[in-house]
């Protein structure tokens, strides 16, 4: 997908309306398209979009050095942060399992070192939102009453 977008642009945005049951993702870095941006569509107020990584790998071409992969996304203050997760050699570690690392756009995958080709796939899946109702809200705010030990019986002989 990433091998159609033009140079300059390194987005990529879901075509078409949401598919509930989600699409593949896949992007390729290379020495000379260091970073790809996923962004989801902004139109989207009512569901959320997930982006869940499953394997990071070296492609063909790639010689023996170390690739790191880099996921650059924002954190609680709104601070750009990466953080590596993946660091693939060609002799000892060509690819990688992630096992369902799930991210939530707008995320930058960056080669931070060597030349790749690094590819990874994954699964962009889209989830309606879920939102409490006022009844389920004013449910949660009703003050439970405190647990009292029980009274003892005295007994009679």
């Amino acid at each position: 997908m990433a091998a159609f977008l033009e140079r300059q642009s390194r987005e990529w945005r879901p075509p078409g309306p949401p598919d509930p049951e989600g699409g593949l993702f896949g992007c390729a870095l290379t020495g000379s398209a260091r970073s790809f941006t996923f962004v989801a569509d902004e139109e989207d107020e009512d569901c959320e979009h997930l982006l869940t990584l499953s394997t990071v790998s070296l492609g063909a071409g790639a010689v023996d050095e170390c690739n790191v992969v880099e996921v650059v996304g924002r954190d609680c203050d709104d601070r750009e942060i990466a953080v590596p997760v993946a660091n693939l050699k060609l002799s000892c570690q060509p690819s990688l399992s992630l096992d369902g690392f799930t991210l939530h756009p707008p995320v930058t995958f960056r080669l931070a070192a060597g030349s790749g080709p690094v590819h990874l796939a994954g699964q962009h899946r889209v989830v309606p939102s879920t939102s409490l109702s006022d009844e389920d809200e004013s449910s949660e705010e009703e003050e439970i009453a405190p647990i009292m030990p029980a009274k003892k019986q005295c007994r009679r002989l």
